[in-house]
């Protein structure tokens, strides 16, 4: 019989390197590599500003259109939905702080949640969100927790911001940092935590190759 998919899981606030450090996880194990956050961004942008407000009955009927699949490995990966890839735009502040109020309704965890089962059921990945470990693949062979200083994670982003040419207002950055922080933390619905037995690695003073080294050596049996 063909062996289980490999399961890794990649659990942390917005700005902790989550994707960065999956992507070239994955890339190391040759499988592919699951941005999570980017399916809510996806369904934000595309559902609309105040979707988070819409009925039960709407949101269910809306994403009942949605069929999220995977192309590739590691960074060169590609999360398509409906067969097309994500415009660049999904990646504006706008659009992650939508994400996150939509990703406290609960018909659209649930279709989420159900979504991203499927996709580790057809292929072994690295998964990267806020409770990959804890509720979506609880049974996920290698579990991690990436954490940092809020202030760290806001420099990040200004640095990101700046590369790309575009205004970088640190403290605004720092206020939409724990905002997210304060509503995935607490909701009521899978908030963020460490999954049970998962390895928590603090990254606000290690750098991203360390972060990479250490994971890659838990999985890999050497640490």
């Amino acid at each position: 019989m063909p062996s289980a998919p490999l399961i890794v899981t990649l659990d942390g606030p917005a700005g902790v390197g989550k994707s960065t450090i999956a992507s070239r996880l994955a890339g190391e194990l040759g499988i592919a590599f699951l941005d999570t956050g980017a399916m809510f961004r996806a369904a934000a942008r595309t559902l609309g500003e105040g979707a988070w407000d819409w009925p039960q009955g709407l949101l269910q009927q809306k994403l009942g259109d949605f069929e999220f699949t995977l192309r590739g490995s590691g960074k060169d990966t590609e999360l398509l939905l409906n067969g097309q890839s994500l415009p660049e735009d999904i990646r504006s502040e706008q659009t992650g702080q939508w994400a996150s109020q939509l990703a406290v309704v609960p018909s659209v965890r649930a279709y989420m949640k159900m979504a991203q089962i499927f996709l580790g059921q057809t292929t072994s990945l690295v998964a990267e969100g806020r409770d990959m470990g804890t509720v979506v693949f609880p049974g996920a062979q290698f579990k991690f927790f990436l954490d940092a200083a809020p202030e760290e994670r806001a420099r990040r982003r200004c640095r990101q911001l700046e590369a790309l040419g575009k205004p970088a207002d640190f403290e605004a950055i720092l206020a939409g940092i724990n905002q997210r922080d304060t509503q995935d933390r607490t909701r009521s619905i899978a908030p963020m935590k460490p999954a049970e037995g998962a390895v928590v690695v603090d990254t606000t003073y290690i750098s991203e190759g360390e972060v990479l080294a250490e994971v890659l050596g838990v999985v890999r049996g050497l640490a």
